[in-house]
């Protein structure tokens, strides 16, 4: 029976849309409403509306939407993929369209139709969606049409983050508390989320042809659809006309193949089940906020005493001192008088502007003034301390930081330690002798802080206060991790998915505060270091859950002061009072009766910055400021700053020094400025010089320049200055360049002075020209050769040998080669003795002045203003003269080692500046760091080790696209304030502490440990080591409580494998199954340019501050094998039994899917796991060849549907990620379970791939003749065990046998230099290759989130692979404790459905329809 109507209902993440299409497909009843997360309720009132228009008809009907998805899975209702749904709409409706561009409410798509349909999602990141414009207009104090209303005003465009609401936020507080209109204000928010949707999803694709405009936002938001017409330069006749965008992926459900015939009675009952389903899912929780109701009580009595002296404003007589506090979405003022008492307060929203709340809040103070009091002084900080100081005269201004430890010390006098939680922003600081110590701001992520609780309470309808009320009453907090909004956004979509209360929400949401403030921004290892007097405050911790969680969190009673809110403008009334004035200069009453500011903005044509200039014009004449990195845009002379900059220095030295020939010989070669070139660029040309060419340099850096080669950016994890290279690509070919050299170096320069274990360059820094020539489809449309050879620059006489295979085509001689080679080493060593030269002068200075410095430290980018944002010049504002770490890299000094494998050049130079720091009482050190950069993980906390071993301050500034100076300069105002009243402390060595090795005692002795990475596998090692004397134990499969243990104990910056192989490992210790006394570790290290290699010592340090410092941990493989001996016999059976894993993970992953008795593969693979340990124990070369060949035999004879069709999906990756259930959110059971046939590479390649290394590096690098000769012996050795299975395979009806290492480095060779050996460098690469080359076109590329060595032969091949292989559907998945499994879930069903599309089967189906 066919329907008359079709029936399609869309959940997404904030909105529900339902579509009712008659026979001829049009829209009969349509609605668009916000479910708040009351998805339940929402549904049901619009199945009652649905009621009445289908009434008892039958109809098709399918469910679709990413909220969609959790209640057709429960129910058994038809799903269809939300991207499917929308894709068969276009098909039908609008069939002209190219491209699609798709914003909902959390998800943001790009869709390609044509010849090689390609679909896009965003995967860890909310930035510039619905929900991020949402954030947007509340800051605005507007909703998203009031901001679509004032785009429409907007002249002026300002650079806003968009890649997570949270730094757009810090971006538009900064120009908020500038003045800036709000009209440009939100032009700038919906030019953000254009440039996050481009540079995030496009990935080297351009959006071009005919384009559709489809989602709520871009439906409701015609200037938002006007900033992506003006960005893509689209022509009207290419924009496709949409009348009913908000409602696509509705119709698609409705028009979709998977819909099922029903009436409403059936629907109904679907509901109710729905209803049951999530009434009966019960979620264990991990705490309790209180016990009980008296718990509870006791609470708030504790608390209730913790009240500051008040006074009645109206009736005190004498002095008043005023603290104003202008924050980052609220301003406070304090009006204390002479004891001290607080007589007035007010705390109002800035609604967008700062300035202006504060005259208000003052013409308020003045009213209630009585006529016998008056003003004696009054103090300004907070974010708009500078502004708001020069507007109303204020008498004084101080970081807030003080502020607020001078507001603790009022409550408890010996506090040790105070953490601020306020709108944005988010401080901790530690207080030793009634000082500040070490200072920690959230860097650029208000993550847990109070405006993402508040906008939070918004997206249910709730105010802050009734949220957090309903916290009290939860029973079951939901856990949503430490990583920032938008993970914890897609894990409230999964809570709500199982049936979470909004009640446990709420509580969740306070103790993901804590954790945040706690393990994540402050890194917290050791609870004592907090010391017994902790006061907290800020507006957020009026939120009792937020409170309650941190005691829990912390085993402490904290102390929150009634006025925690208010603490900043309290403190500052009292420094006020402290600056001991009589008369106060602020504003009078009738004075700011009248005040009004008029705002203008300008961009200043100076020089080559252009910044873009607000000024703002005070009644009295007076102006303010802002936007501008010198005085010459605000009409002054630029002033020569008295103190010496050597980034200003380095900069010119590096590129403005070299004039490149007039009349070249050779022609032309363009040289980007970038990465290694800011340190390299003396040696390129003089090099190319030597030779006769013409050196052309790009542009200097800017976020214009970023923006011409963003939509090329392949992953939109990478840091700022690899995300540049791209734009400088691009100016080179603007300026008519055909030939560009970007050299990839793996290895930097040995240096002689300073021996260390390694010299690697980065792996983005060292190989990005892969990245260029993968994903820069121009170079190709213009025929521009890219010449981008890896080479040894730590080797001359192996460089004059690469250089002349690599240059052979510029018809060069080595003879020509090496002069040149020769001269460009000496101008590199001319051009680094220039820099410690002018090092030495500023030293001498400071030493001859007795004046402080400030050493900042970073990479050689950092010098270029673009990436550095001004910070030097804003240091040298202050007079204070600034080092770099390579001008102090020669100086001498008593290091006692490293507490880590000390791996890579720049940050050899970083540790070594940190312990020059830590001798020099007059230099303070501060760490510039890129987002994104995942070697800091291990950087940072080395710097900070050794600086605080000798009790000196640490402090780091996280740089990003954006520049925003305000968090930067509270640290640096907080950072001169600390040193001017730090004691001084003299140096003294540091005790060094030997590590516990493991002895040959110990493996009498001991317990052994080891990590999980790969189930099968690893059962089979186990065996091995115990049966040759080690008293091996693996622990079960972490659960969620063991990532929690290593986020807590880990830099929550490092790699997603560490924090699981920690987190399972401490968890194993804890558990008490081990006697820690009696127990060792066991890691395997990687000794390569990738974090893996120091594992080893972010497990020592996590041990110590777990409680275990005893435990040794040593390598089975590595640099620290301690006493651990893997002889012949060990490494034979070691051998096996990955064979053996290899072998009986694919036959049984090949025979699964199509078993006719369901559990017959799992029951075979059982009973072969059995005889391969026994023969392990037993057996000899003989018996492992006769099992290989009979399990083959066995899986082959199986039963199996030989007829059915599945698509098959290869998963590839990082090898932890890619083998290790937990880690990956179990992908290969989810894969089967949605129809696929799973296809694992063999891990035996994994340590091919490591041999095979050895023998590249003699190739293309310095390495060795005689570590190629054991490389070689080596895969030989692993290849004679894998015969057996070979052949076995090839025999076989049903598998293939495995490639050979030199096979997939052929493979990956057509795609990418074998120069890539970083982590799984092109290993990586090669399996993809080989998985399209076996038929087998769906992978999975699986990376832990921010893995560098990924970026470039991961997500940075995918583009080129598309292009290469006709069909290849390739979906990047990041591996993160954060990571949505929702989101995962959602983009593994596109890739299926695109799989799906292939089937053999369904193609002969349709040719029979069409016969009939």
């Amino acid at each position: 029976m066919k329907s008359v109507l079709n029936v399609g209902i869309d959940i997404g993440s904030t909105t529900i849309k339902v579509v009712v299409l008659d026979k001829e497909r049009q829209i009969v009843y349509k609605n668009y409403a916000r479910h708040f997360s009351e998805i339940g309720a929402a549904l049901h009132e619009n199945l009652e509306n649905l009621k009445k228009v289908v009434g008892e008809k039958t109809f098709s009907f399918a469910l679709t939407g990413s909220a969609g998805m959790g209640i057709a899975q429960r129910i058994g209702l038809p799903f269809v993929q939300e991207v499917i749904a929308c894709a068969s709409a276009v098909k039908s409706l609008i069939p002209q369209t190219d491209t699609v561009v798709e914003l909902g409410g959390e998800d943001a798509k790009i869709t390609y139709f044509g010849e090689a349909p390609e679909q896009r999602m965003n995967g860890v990141c909310a930035g510039g969606t619905g929900s991020f414009i949402d954030q947007m207009g509340s800051l605005l104090s507007t909703d998203a049409p009031g901001l679509n209303a004032l785009a429409e005003k907007g002249k002026q465009i300002y650079t806003i983050a968009s890649r997570c609401g949270v730094f757009a936020k810090t971006d538009i507080q900064a120009l908020m508390n500038d003045g800036a209109e709000k009209a440009d204000i939100a032009l700038s928010v919906f030019q953000a989320v254009v440039n996050q949707t481009i540079s995030n999803l496009a990935q080297g694709r351009p959006i071009g042809g005919n384009v559709a405009f489809l989602g709520g936002p871009l439906h409701f938001l015609p200037e938002l659809r006007k900033r992506f017409i003006e960005t893509l330069k689209l022509t009207p006749e290419h924009v496709v006309p949409v009348e009913d965008g908000c409602y696509f992926v509705a119709l698609g459900a409705a028009l979709s193949e998977e819909t099922e015939l029903l009436d409403y009675e059936r629907l109904q009952q679907s509901v109710e089940k729905a209803k049951e389903a999530a009434a009966a899912e019960t979620r264990k929780a991990d705490f309790i906020l209180f016990k009980d109701q008296a718990d509870y009580e006791e609470f708030k009595s504790r608390h209730a005493r913790d009240k500051v002296r008040r006074g009645d404003i109206q009736s005190y007589e004498g002095p008043v001192y005023i603290g104003i506090d202008a924050g980052s979405t609220t301003t406070k003022i304090a009006a204390i008088g002479r004891d001290k008492e607080l007589l007035y307060t007010s705390y109002g929203s800035n609604q967008g502007s700062p300035l202006k709340t504060v005259v208000q809040e003052l013409r308020g103070l003045y009213a209630a003034l009585n006529p016998s009091a008056y003003l004696a002084g009054a103090l300004t900080t907070g974010y708009g301390e500078a502004i708001v100081k020069a507007a109303v005269h204020a008498d004084a201004g101080e970081v807030e930081t003080f502020a607020h430890l001078r507001a603790a010390q009022e409550f408890c006098p010996q506090v040790t330690f105070v953490m601020d939680i306020g709108g944005q922003d988010m401080k901790c600081f530690f207080v030793k002798d009634g000082n500040i110590g070490n200072i920690t701001l959230n860097e650029a992520c208000s993550a847990g802080c109070g405006s993402f609780i508040e906008n939070f309470a918004q997206g249910l309808n709730l105010t802050a206060a009734e949220f957090a009320g309903k916290a009290m009453d939860s029973e079951a907090p939901v856990d949503l991790g430490t990583r920032c909004t938008v993970f914890m956004n897609s894990k409230v979509k999964q809570a709500q998915k199982e049936g979470a209360e909004v009640s446990d929400i709420s509580a969740g949401i306070a103790l993901s505060v804590i954790k945040n403030a706690l393990f994540k921004v402050m890194q917290l290892k050791d609870v004592s270091e907090l010391g017994d007097h902790i006061v907290v405050q800020g507006g957020t911790f009026y939120n009792d859950a937020v409170l309650r969680s941190m005691e829990l969190l912390l085993e402490r009673k904290v102390t929150r002061p009634d006025i925690a809110g208010l603490m900043g403008a309290y403190g500052a009334a009292i420094l006020a009072m402290e600056e001991g004035l009589e008369k106060s200069a602020l504003l009078s009453a009738r004075e700011l009766a009248s005040f009004e500011t008029v705002t203008s903005s300008y961009r200043c044509k100076g020089c080559g910055n252009q910044c873009l200039i607000t000024m703002q014009r005070f009644p009295d004449g007076g102006r303010y400021y802002t936007g501008n990195r010198c005085e010459r845009g605000i009409g002054k002379a630029k002033a020569e700053h008295h103190a010496p900059n050597i980034y200003s220095f380095k900069y010119k030295r590096v590129f403005e020094h070299y004039r490149p020939l007039a009349h070249p010989s050779r022609g032309k070669i363009g040289i980007p400025r970038s990465l290694n070139m800011y340190e390299d660029y003396p040696f390129w040309f003089t090099f190319f010089t030597m030779l006769g060419y013409e050196v052309v340099l790009s542009g200097k850096s800017s976020a214009e320049l970023y923006y011409r080669g963003m939509a090329t950016v392949p992953s939109d994890s990478l840091c700022y200055p690899a995300k540049l290279v791209h734009g400088h690509i691009m100016d080179l070919i603007g300026q008519g360049i055909t030939k560009i050299f970007y050299p990839c170096i793996p290895y930097n320069l040995v240096d002689e002075c300073h021996p260390s274990d390694n010299h690697y360059n980065c792996p983005v820094v060292a190989s990005y020209a892969e990245n260029i020539r993968a994903n820069m489809d121009i170079l190709q449309e213009k025929q521009i050769e890219l010449i981008q050879p890896f080479l040894p620059l730590n080797d001359k006489k192996r460089l004059v040998e690469r250089l002349a295979e690599e240059l052979a085509g510029e018809q060069l001689t080595k003879q020509e080669i090496a002069p040149a080679v020769e001269a460009a080493y000496i101008e590199l060593e001319h051009y680094k003795k220039d820099v410690r030269s002018y090092g030495m002068r500023i030293l001498r200075r400071i030493e001859h002045e007795h004046e402080p410095a400030i050493l900042l430290v970073g990479r050689p980018y950092h010098i270029d203003p673009e990436i550095n944002h001004g910070i030097p010049e804003m240091i040298q504002s202050y007079g204070l003269p600034i080092l770099s770490e390579d001008a102090v890299y020669h100086m001498p000094v008593q290091s006692n080692g490293l507490k880590i494998v000390n791996q890579w050049s720049y940050h050899a130079r970083l540790y070594h500046a940190a312990q020059f720091a830590a001798e020099h009482d007059n230099i303070t050190l501060i760490q510039l760091s890129s987002f994104g950069c995942g070697l800091d993980a291990i950087t940072t906390g080395q710097v900070k080790s050794i600086l605080e071993a000798h009790h000196r301050i640490y402090t780091m500034i996280k740089l990003d696209e954006v520049s925003n100076l305000g968090a930067a300069r509270i640290r640096l105002r907080s950072l001169i304030a600390a040193l001017a009243r730090k004691k001084k402390v003299s140096y003294a060595p540091e005790q060094v502490i030997e590590r516990p090795k493991f002895t040959e005692e110990c493996r009498k002795t001991h317990t052994i440990l080891a990590p999980q990475m790969a189930p099968i596998h690893f059962n089979l090692f186990a065996h091995v080591l115990r049966k040759h004397g080690y008293q091996m134990v693996i622990p079960e499969m972490p659960a969620k409580a063991a990532i929690d243990l290593g986020l807590r104990y880990v830099n929550n910056d490092m790699c997603y494998p560490a924090i699981v192989v920690i987190g399972q490992l401490i968890a194993a210790l804890k558990s008490g199954k081990c006697d820690p006394d009696h127990t060792s570790i066991m890691l395997f290290q990687t000794c390569g340019a990738c974090r893996a290699t120091n594992y080893l010592n972010v497990l020592r340090q996590a041990l110590r501050y777990a409680g275990f410092p005893q435990v040794p941990v040593f390598a089975c493989w590595g640099l620290e094998t301690d006493a651990f001996k893997l002889d012949r016999s060990c490494f034979v059976d070691a051998i096996k039994a990955a064979v053996y894993g290899d072998l009986l993970m694919n036959v049984r992953n090949r025979v699964m899917p199509y078993e006719i008795q369901q559990g017959s593969a799992q029951k075979l693979y059982e009973k072969w796991m059995g005889r391969c340990r026994e023969e392990l124990g037993h057996g000899n070369y003989f018996k492992f060849k006769k099992n290989i060949k009979a399990i083959v035999q066995d899986f082959d004879a199986l039963p199996i549907h030989e007829d059915c069709w599945k698509p098959k999906v290869g998963i590839v990756g990082e090898i932890l990620v890619k083998y290790h259930p937990v880690a990956n959110n179990h992908i290969e059971k989810v894969l089967m379970q949605e129809g696929a046939e799973v296809v694992m590479p063999d891990f035996v390649d994994f340590f091919m791939y490591m041999a095979y290394d050895s023998i590249v590096e003699h190739r293309l690098l310095d390495g060795k003749y005689k570590d190629k000769l054991l490389s070689g012996m080596f895969i030989r050795i692993l290849e004679f065990f894998r015969r057996p299975m070979r052949r076995a395979l090839q025999k076989s009806n049903r598998f293939q046998p495995p490639h050979t290492i030199e096979q997939i480095a052929a493979l990956a060779k057509r795609h990418v230099s074998l120069g890539n050996m970083a982590g799984e460098g092109w290993f990586l690469t090669g399996e993809m290759v080989k998985l399209i080359d076996e038929g087998v076109p769906n992978v999975v590329c699986l990376q832990p989130f921010g893995c560098l060595p990924n970026h470039i032969t991961g997500k940075g091949v995918i583009h080129e692979l598309r292009k290469a292989y006709h069909g290849a559907n390739i979906v990047a998945l990041d591996c993160d404790a954060g990571a949505s499994e929702v989101n995962q879930l959602n983009r593994l069903k596109l890739m299926l459905s695109v799989a799906k599309e292939k089937n053999p089967q369904k193609s002969v189906q349709k040719e029979t329809e069409n016969t009939m």
